[in-house]
């Protein structure tokens, strides 16, 4: 297959680890990286800092998109900045009948939904949406088992998602905080989980209502040392009364988790110019919420129960999905809390017979061995044995944010959200 020529919008850590290394290791018979585009000029220094092989790329600031369309002349762009930016950038790459390659979420807004739907629907190119959840080994078995029958006709989901507080409170600590950057978390984080049930069930949601809260985070968070604003872990002069700091912490040094790829701590402000992601998880302008419990109603008359918390012990989930004919279960528990653990597996039990338990065969690699499979596809093409679709486009992306902003709008109007509402600009 020909070399094509790839331009990153948006130089930041996830796009250097999960893009650019392999870009530049086992994809680099394939791939060849003709521009960088961030609004920091720090970030591309940080890049070549780690990749001297990109000395000489040539670099771009947003407002300079068509000219390095023109200079560059990529096959493909990959979008991995701040959630906000993913639209335009998507927008733009389709009108030009470029490939996209866009981070989850594919946007913030359904205002911008409509717009990357319109484009795609005009362009020669196709936007593909990076959910490597599905490409987890224990989450693309559950889908085979209900392609194959096991649960006959799906008529409900539970899903509960928990996050330590560790990762958790990484989410309060950098610009994720901010609903006009994020969306807020039912956005920006929860559009992995509302993607894996719509592909799981192979529906699509049409309505949803939800609660949801700001418990654990903010200034009136109940752990908050002291209570003012602008202070950054690196320099706090009460971090030592922090409970979430001094979690992973000692009074001489700070520790973060080893196998995590977040930098909850991280002081390094060299990486950024203006921006440093140790900012206090107790500041007043936090404005989203960390605590959703929601019910999403589909077109094929499946229900979803699905509860979502920012700030637990442990990490990991809990899934049952019911059907007809029976109900799969698993459990997941990240190995970073220590006192939990153990190997995850499917437990499957048909209405009528015996329970049987399903040993997942686990792969190396970030997401539960997800991401290289993510990658094999993005860069080499779907793979051909493969028997179902898994690459999510912009459907997909624009039913998870949907459902996303469906959530957090229903916490504020106390109604149920339909998706046409928010589809056709009505909510």
């Amino acid at each position: 297959m020909a070399k094509k020529r790839y331009a990153i919008c948006g130089v930041s850590a996830r796009a250097n680890g999960m893009y650019i290394k392999p870009m530049l290791d086992a994809y680099r018979p394939h791939c060849e990286i003709a521009a960088l585009l961030d609004p920091d000029p720090v970030r591309f220094d940080n890049c070549v800092s780690k990749f001297p092989e990109l000395q000489g790329v040539p670099t771009y600031r947003p407002e300079q998109f068509a000219q390095m369309i023109d200079e560059t002349k990529p096959d493909v762009l990959i979008v991995a900045g701040a959630d906000y930016t993913h639209a335009d950038y998507i927008v733009q790459g389709l009108e030009r009948g470029l490939d996209v390659i866009s981070e989850k979420p594919m946007a913030t807004t359904s205002s911008d939904c409509r717009r990357i739907l319109e484009a795609q629907a005009n362009s020669k190119g196709t936007l593909y949406v990076t959910f490597n959840y599905r490409y987890n080994p224990i989450h693309s078995k559950i889908k085979e088992m209900i392609l194959e029958g096991r649960v006959g006709r799906v008529t409900s989901v539970d899903l509960n998602w928990y996050l330590d507080t560790y990762h958790g409170a990484s989410y309060f600590k950098r610009w994720n905080r901010k609903r006009e950057i994020s969306g807020g978390l039912s956005i920006h984080k929860s559009t992995h989980h509302f993607d894996l049930v719509n592909w799981w069930i192979d529906q699509k949601p049409v309505e949803a209502f939800a609660y949801g809260a700001l418990n654990y985070y903010g200034s009136n968070g109940e752990l908050n040392p002291a209570k003012e604003d602008g202070r950054f872990c690196g320099t706090c002069r009460v971090k030592q009364q922090c409970a979430y700091y001094m979690r992973w912490s000692s009074r001489s040094k700070a520790v973060a988790p080893a196998d995590d790829h977040l930098s909850l701590f991280d002081t390094k402000t060299k990486s950024y110019s203006g921006y440093r992601p140790d900012a206090c998880i107790f500041d007043s302008d936090i404005d989203i919420e960390d605590t959703y419990t929601a019910v999403v109603k589909y077109d094929k008359g499946a229900m979803l129960s699905y509860s979502v918390n920012f700030s637990l012990p442990y990490e990991g989930y809990r899934l049952a999905i019911n059907g007809t004919k029976g109900r799969i279960e698993t459990k997941e528990v990240v190995k970073r809390s220590q006192s939990h653990g153990g190997e995850q597996t499917i437990d499957y039990f048909p209405l009528f017979g015996g329970k049987e338990t399903i040993h997942v065969v686990h792969r190396q690699g970030g997401h539960g061995g997800g991401d290289p499979l993510l990658l094999e596809d993005l860069f080499l093409g779907p793979d051909p044995a493969r028997e179902y679709d898994i690459v999510a486009g912009a459907e997909a992306g624009t039913l998870s944010v949907l459902t996303g902003e469906a959530v957090w709008k229903s916490v504020r109007a106390n109604r149920p959200i339909r998706i046409d509402e928010l589809l056709n600009g009505e909510g």
